[in-house]
């Protein structure tokens, strides 16, 4: 395989263990992992050195607004930043907090996010994101769980907080606004003893103090991080300073060679969210080469305009901001008249042609590019070079049509928080690796695990398996739950869950779920098994198999309904016909959606966890059909192959814009 070296051979099944395959490593690092870049022992190194060697770099931008309008960006170089770090890591230690202490961030992609964040760095606290995106009572679980003491929040999530009193307040002792506090908020926060800052005067604090900032090593926890469980309650994610300055020097490793290095030129448009591993690895490493990180206005809807004024280089994105990219060129293309139209399908042809034959990105169609595909460049601001996808897995077509109309590099990337994110990624100029996740990056050894009762086989000539990980960029364990990181970490080999398949040059395919877990296109997990027991609950309901694609972002079910209960309801509502008519009826499935959603609201279910469309089959899911075990378990493969047109038809008809 092109791009993988073996190290290790397979192993034939024993002692109740699965067969293992080949252990691989990337080519790249075939002299060995690559050292730590030297002096880089945690976090605070990565911005300190920086800060040393490009004090006049621009670091942190956001857009000026001028009466109403925004305008160009406005930047704070790294040495300003430096500044007003060491002051509120000084105003942190004011307050009591020692190093180890749990501090919060909770807010949108900003410069005083970083800042918390680099304070933390820098005295020795772990860093943990709070975000609201992992259902009710996330916020309030984080910071218990947690025991975090001091919380940094945007102005606009601090009556989130506030409604967590007075359960949090056991750990919770200050609050700092990245804005401005209400006297109100003010008032709330006092009666319960604690103390809150808005962000100008909380960096009051620090000036006439000075601490001394402990002494750090690789192995401390730099960050906790939380994710969805499959348990409900979210697990906390312990990444030390080792992950991050290995993840950067195999980063820099990789890029160099594949000579796409990064450098201080480089501009990065900061809108993933920083409470997630993606985007705050990538973020270190462009701090780790002094180049600069933009901010975006915290909407979607103007992303477009901001990446237009700042420009970036890379651009980083999860698949349904790249869906939306690959849909709106589309229809600028349609309206764009019949004779443009046909240059642009000749065109596209042409240079995907081009680089199916193996033609470098740049010299596969120039003129095509510079007078076809140039505007859609612009469009990205004209400066980009790598786009990189990943959280979710990025439709072929979409792949296919990025790579050939944006003059850019689209890399596919994979990884887990567990991994410290990016653990695989296609390369550039590797048009066969489209659809895949690319080879592991050069700091991490690979297997795949033979999945018997999915019938996967690691040693076939096809190798298919569990994705196994080892390295120093894996996680120290879940967060007082040593239990469940046992589970996952086997003789030093992280199990990601995920099923992947060795394609022949060395590039990984993620082919399914070893756990009933899906992964929504907006990288949301969700937990199948669980949201069936509380839609169970459903009394117009017999049984529920619930479907998401990871191409999609919302979940789809085929529902059994309660016979009684769904003539009942026609008869009530003046509906006619027989059972069987009943649940081809759309009011009818009109009402078990309404029904479900009752049920989900009452749980308080996350909006991506409700159902967006059903089909009703009026014949239990029964062992004739072989949809069910003799235990009356649900055979998901068999129920996905059984109602695979239903399904196709239900996302069809649920992603038609209505009338």
């Amino acid at each position: 395989m092109k791009y993988l070296i073996e190290v290790e051979k397979g192993k034939e099944a024993r002692d109740g263990r699965p067969s293992v395959g080949p252990v691989y490593r990337s080519v790249f690092a075939k002299d060995g992992f690559p050292p730590p870049v030297p002096g880089l022992e945690s976090c605070w190194d990565v911005f300190r050195i920086t800060v040393e060697k490009y004090p006049d770099n621009h670091m942190l931008g956001r857009r000026e607004i001028v009466n109403g309008k925004a305008g160009k960006y406005v930047w704070q170089t790294y040495k300003q930043v430096y500044d007003k770090v060491i002051r509120i890591g000084n105003a942190i230690r004011s307050c009591g907090v020692e190093p180890r202490a749990k501090c919060g961030i909770y807010g949108a992609n900003c410069a005083e996010w970083i800042m918390s964040m680099e304070a933390c760095n820098a005295h020795g606290l772990y860093c943990v994101p709070l975000y609201d995106t992992l259902g009710a009572g996330a916020v309030e679980f984080i910071i218990c769980h947690a025991e975090v003491s001091i919380a940094f929040i945007e102005e606009k999530k601090i009556a989130e907080v506030l409604k967590t009193f007075p359960r949090t307040t056991e750990f919770l002792k200050t609050l700092v606004s990245f804005g401005k506090v209400t006297p109100e908020q003010r008032q709330e926060v006092e009666k319960f003893g604690l103390a809150i800052y808005a962000w100008d005067d909380f960096l009051k604090l620090g000036d006439n103090q000075q601490f001394e900032l402990p002494a750090k090593e690789k192995t401390d926890i730099c960050t906790i991080m939380y994710t969805s469980g499959t348990t409900g309650d979210p697990k906390g994610v312990m990444i030390s300073n080792e992950s991050i300055v290995t993840l950067i020097a195999g980063v820099k490793r990789l890029l160099e060679s594949v000579n796409e290095e990064l450098h201080q030129k480089d501009v990065y448009l900061s809108y993933l969210p920083l409470a997630h591993i993606f985007d705050r690895v990538i973020e270190e490493c462009f701090i780790h080469h002094g180049a600069s990180i933009g901010f975006w206005r915290g909407d979607v809807k103007l992303l477009i305009e901001d990446i237009g004024e700042l420009k970036p280089t890379i651009f980083c994105a999860v698949p349904r901001v790249l869906d939306r990219v690959y849909s709106g060129l589309n229809q600028k293309i349609s309206a764009g008249g019949f004779l443009k139209h046909t240059l642009f399908n000749f065109a596209y042809s042409y240079k995907l042609n081009s680089l199916r034959k193996g033609n470098k990105y740049g010299e596969a169609a120039p003129l095509f590019d510079r007078f076809v595909f140039n505007k859609v460049k612009q469009g990205l601001g004209g400066n980009v070079r790598l786009i990189l996808s990943g959280a979710a897995p990025l439709s072929n077509h979409v792949e296919a049509f990025l790579r050939v109309v944006t003059c850019a590099h689209v890399l596919q990337g994979y990884g887990l928080t567990e991994t410290c994110a990016g653990t695989f990624v296609s390369l550039p100029n590797a048009h066969s690796m489209l659809g895949t996740v690319g080879p592991p990056v050069p700091n991490v050894d690979v297997c795949l695990e033979s999945v018997p009762e999915m019938g996967y086989d690691a040693l076939s000539s096809t190798p298919r398996g569990e994705v196994c990980v080892k390295g120093k960029t894996l996680f120290s364990g879940y967060h007082k739950r040593e239990d469940l990181t046992k589970e996952v970490v086997v003789d030093g080999w992280f199990h990601t869950g995920d099923v992947g398949e060795w394609q022949p040059d060395g590039s990984l395919r993620i082919i399914d779920r070893k756990k009933n877990i899906f992964k929504l296109s907006q990288g949301e997990y969700v937990a199948v098994e669980n949201l069936e027991n509380i839609y169970d609950l459903v009394s117009a309901i017999d049984s529920i198999w619930i479907y998401g694609s990871s191409f999609e972002s919302f979940l789809v079910a085929v529902v059994n309904p309660n016979k009684e209960a769904l003539e009942k309801w026609a008869q009530e509502n003046g509906v006619s016909g027989d059972f069987n008519s009943l649940c081809e009826n759309p009011k009818a499935k009109e009402f078990i959606i309404g029904e479900l959603a009752k049920t989900g609201k009452e749980k308080k279910l996350k909006g991506f966890e409700f159902i967006k469309a059903v089909h009703l089959d009026p014949v239990p899911f029964d062992m004739e059909r072989d949809l069910l075990t003799p235990t009356y378990k649900k055979k998901r493969p068999q129920l996905l192959k059984y109602y695979k047109d239903v399904i196709d038809k239900m996302y069809e008809s649920a992603n038609k814009p209505s009338a």
